[in-house]
């Protein structure tokens, strides 16, 4: 049967005054062997299967615009959802510009959101990639967190490759990820527990019990994806929220559970030891309903890309 021709959506999106680059970039380079993602000094290349179908997405950045283009076989990808997909991956769902106004004079936080001004947040390009990755990435360190995620990306290209036009491989999605075995991500060292509950949420994907692409479409409320992310088993606060903020872009996850964010509070506040989990927490409340952009700047002032 003839395959039909990729479907191809340009547009281009505005860039705020002074857009930080950089640090996208850098987060999206976080794999230096670059297996799904192709970051140059000012482009971002990624390939993900999108709804079944492998889809390249490839944005370069000018002073002022982003040019994007989506390559897929995806029909049914409009252009307002690869807008929003776009927007998220380079960090212009979170509005910044009123959580630095109101932080100005902030005694604690002032002077570092001043340092780090136009500081934003970017995210997956899928929910689904933003849970397994938080997923992969629970108690370990990124290194290790980006070597697994290798694992993942070949054992799932290996089964069932989607080629496309930049060589590079495609990020599983749910359908993917559920063909493989606790058996086969132990081999790549994925812990038992960790292994399960990549499986588990693909499977719940699948089945519609964790409708994660329906969620942020219709904007779902935070408070009810986090109760049914809880729900899982392997699921704890700090993936829930990390999944909230990387994977809808809720500008409000509290991520006090976060050994860099404590460890960047203690600094901040001149400790030489890291504030509890539960102290962290009741820190971090006052900042609501900033608490992602509070996250993104105490790992920044730890150099952290998480």
């Amino acid at each position: 049967m003839k395959q039909p021709k990729p479907a191809l959506i340009s547009f281009s999106l505005d860039l705020p005054k002074n857009y930080r680059a950089q640090e996208i970039l850098n987060f999206h380079a976080r794999d230096p062997e670059q297996l799904a993602e192709r970051i140059t000094a000012n482009s971002i290349t990624k390939a993900i299967i999108i709804n079944g179908h492998a889809t390249l997405i490839q944005i370069k950045l000018g002073p002022l615009l982003a040019h994007c283009t989506f390559e897929t076989g995806n029909q049914l990808l409009s252009l307002p959802n690869a807008q929003r997909i776009a927007k998220g991956l380079l960090g212009l769902v979170i509005e910044v510009e009123s959580f630095e106004r109101k932080l100005k004079g902030d005694k604690l936080l002032g002077a570092l959101i001043g340092r780090q001004k136009g500081l934003r947040i970017p995210q997956a390009a899928t929910p689904f990639e933003a849970l397994t990755w938080a997923v992969i990435g629970q108690q370990i360190n990124v290194r290790f967190a980006v070597q697994l995620r290798h694992s993942l990306i070949r054992l799932a290209n290996a089964s069932d490759p989607h080629p496309n036009a930049s060589g590079l491989m495609c990020y599983p999605d749910a359908t993917l990820v559920s063909k493989l075995s606790t058996d086969q991500l132990g081999a790549h060292k994925f812990s038992r527990a960790k292994a399960e509950t990549l499986l588990t949420v693909s499977r719940l994907v699948l089945h519609g019990t964790l409708p994660l692409d329906e969620w942020q479409q219709t904007g779902h409320e935070a408070i009810c994806i986090a109760r049914a992310l809880l729900e899982v088993k392997g699921i704890g606060p700090w993936t829930a929220h990390y999944t909230l903020m990387r994977g809808f872009g809720y500008a409000d996850c509290s991520l006090h559970g976060d050994v860099a964010v404590r460890n960047a509070l203690a600094k901040i506040n001149h400790r030489d030891v890291a504030p509890t989990v539960k102290a962290a927490e009741a820190l971090l409340a006052q900042y609501a309903p900033y608490r992602s952009l509070v996250a993104a700047h105490l790992w920044a002032s730890l150099k952290v890309t998480a």
